[in-house]
């Protein structure tokens, strides 16, 4: 799949000095997602992962929990009038026996993305929909030293921004910092059901000790995205919106905003942030 970027002819003014050069842009496509034949939803994305898009966003539905539950994801072949093959279509298959939860073309509530839609039952839905609750053994605990790195790890390894700069990124990290896994994509959410489907593919859910690192702002959808997978702790270097706040405080995500450098919040389970000292609480 070779479409992440492509090249338009732009008008560049420097100092009053006018010329023309092309310019890299990110790719930005449709997808539609069939869930054992049947339409269920369609997104904007970045070209790239697809398979790993659509099983991520059927985790964040409660679909799909393990990698047992997936029988196979396919492009779908005459796409179009025509007969081509866009690529722009997938249809996942799950395994038989996979209860399939009430979805539709609108989604579930629960699922929107922080429009005003959601409220105490989308709270309760992710609570008792996720198969995969937060817990911790052993207890996992962060150092804020550690977490100030995180972005600057996550900023050098995101390659078509470097191109383009019009691309989210998300990531994983160990309790240790280790950089587990990065993606990149034109929606934010996107990029997270592309990690959370690459887990889900190789058998990796839950990812209990694991640390999601999203650019920009933590929505309610990426707060619920990170429950579903079971990812105890969410990082963004801008803020969370409220109601992710109250889902982290429901559930027991630990989140954490406006990660820049030495400086962050920490706006629910804080037990997992290792402070040096309990005046530091104050």
């Amino acid at each position: 799949m070779g479409r992440v970027t492509e090249r338009r002819k732009v008008l560049r003014i420097r100092d009053s000095v006018v010329s023309s050069r092309p310019d890299t842009l990110v790719a930005e496509e449709p997808l539609e997602i069939r869930l054992n034949g049947k339409p269920l939803a369609i997104t904007m994305r970045t070209p790239g992962d697809d398979f790993a898009l659509a099983a991520g966003f059927l985790v964040s539905e409660g679909v799909l929990a393990e990698g047992s539950d997936l029988q196979n994801i396919v492009y779908c072949a005459g796409a179009t009038v025509d007969g081509s093959n866009t690529y722009n279509v997938v249809d996942v298959r799950t395994a038989p026996g996979v209860t399939i939860p009430d979805i539709t073309l609108e989604r579930n509530v629960y699922t929107t993305s922080s429009c005003g839609l959601c409220g105490k039952a989308s709270l309760d839905a992710v609570r008792t929909t996720t198969r995969w609750p937060i817990a911790d053994t052993p207890p996992l605990r962060v150092a804020p030293e550690l977490l100030a790195v995180l972005p600057d790890r996550l900023r050098e390894s995101q390659r078509v921004f470097d191109r383009t700069g019009g691309l989210h990124a998300a990531a994983l990290f160990s309790e240790d910092g280790e950089l587990l896994d990065v993606r990149e994509d034109v929606g934010r959410h996107n990029a997270v059901d592309k990690l959370v489907g690459r887990a889900l593919r190789d058998s990796g859910l839950p990812l209990s000790r694991a640390i999601l690192l999203v650019s920009g702002r933590a929505s309610f959808e990426l707060a619920q995205k990170a429950v579903m997978a079971g990812i105890p702790m969410l990082a963004a270097v801008s803020a969370p919106s409220s109601l992710a706040v109250d889902l982290a405080a429901e559930t027991g995500l630990t989140l954490v905003g406006f990660l820049r450098g030495s400086s962050m919040n920490v706006y629910a389970g804080e037990d997992r942030i290792a402070l040096r000292t309990a005046a530091a609480r104050g």
